[in-house]
């Protein structure tokens, strides 16, 4: 579950992702403010990190932006950190990419394999506890063998379409420009208000065999 606060980002968050979108080979080159699109927010088990990937359109392409804000910096993740925000609420946070944060990667991970992860949105308003409609919808699964370790993720390639992240057994797609298509055998699309049609997020491949898991 995800508790939210009716709180202000300095900078916004479209500011920070435009900003690092400007550097990223993968993204169309344009100066203008991303348009957020929708999101979707993932689990931390231990309740420290903010885990939400953002659907955004910059000069009319459809990017995927997932994200995790932090209390602190996380070691050995400088070439990840987008840049610092200050929440009004909880005080500075630190924003990273989250295909190079391991809590987001070993969560998507698991959703992307299971169908089951994404966080419920509540915020405390007049003393009650309201609900948040989600914004973009999830849909997975397709492994139902033994257990897997989700953990070890590394990136291995960060290009137009797609990012790779390898362990010792998977690997793990996420499309940086996501588009329509199939439910993959193991993987997760999302829908969203204005796109009835799944668009494929992320995917696993089992790295012993080659092909898709069946």
């Amino acid at each position: 579950m995800a508790i939210l606060h009716a709180a202000t980002l300095t900078p916004t968050k479209a500011e920070i992702i435009t900003r690092w979108l400007t550097a990223q080979s993968w993204a169309p080159t344009s100066d203008e403010m991303v348009d957020l699109i929708g999101s979707y927010r993932l689990d931390d088990p231990e309740g420290e990190v903010g885990m939400e990937a953002h659907l955004v359109r910059s000069a009319g392409e459809l990017l995927h932006v997932p994200l995790t804000y932090r209390s602190g910096p996380l070691s050995g993740a400088d070439d990840h950190l987008l840049g610092n925000t200050e929440h009004s609420v909880l005080g500075e946070r630190w924003v990273y990419d989250g295909l190079g944060d391991p809590v987001f990667t070993r969560m998507l991970a698991a959703a992307a394999m299971t169908g089951c992860g994404q966080a419920i949105s509540m915020v405390e308003r007049g003393g009650r506890w309201v609900l948040l409609p989600t914004q973009v919808r999830l849909s997975g699964g397709g492994w139902n063998d033994e257990r897997v370790a989700l953990d070890g993720f590394a990136p291995e390639a960060d290009e137009a379409n797609w990012a790779v992240l390898r362990n010792d057994r998977f690997e793990l797609r996420v499309a940086r420009r996501p588009e329509p298509g199939g439910q993959p055998p193991i993987g997760l699309t999302g829908t969203w208000p204005g796109q009835n049609e799944p668009v494929i997020l992320a995917e696993v491949r089992e790295r012993t065999t080659g092909r898709l898991p069946a």
